[in-house]
């Protein structure tokens, strides 16, 4: 049985907190920009990014997936998967 999710008002609030905690405006966000090489995102910002995520949703995101993360679009694709 499949949860009855809403994939976009997720995506936007992800990118809300991705856009706090790396210090860029929304617009500067696409699913593509790398952390590191587009956004200056280091190491502790990333904990922080995924230590927000599993607190808001109540998910634990697994050890071996933070370090695929890499831009946006792995954090939607990781965090979708474990709500889905």
């Amino acid at each position: 049985m499949s949860k009855n999710i809403d994939t976009e008002k997720i995506k936007a609030e992800i990118k809300q907190i991705v856009a706090e905690i790396a210090e860029v405006e929304l617009d500067e966000l696409t699913p593509e920009a790398t952390f590191t090489e587009d956004l200056g995102v280091d190491s502790m910002m990333a904990l922080e990014i995924v230590a927000s995520i599993e607190k808001k949703y109540k998910i634990s995101v697994p050890e071996e997936e933070i370090p695929t993360i890499r831009s946006l679009q792995n954090v939607y694709d990781i965090v979708l998967k474990i709500l889905g």
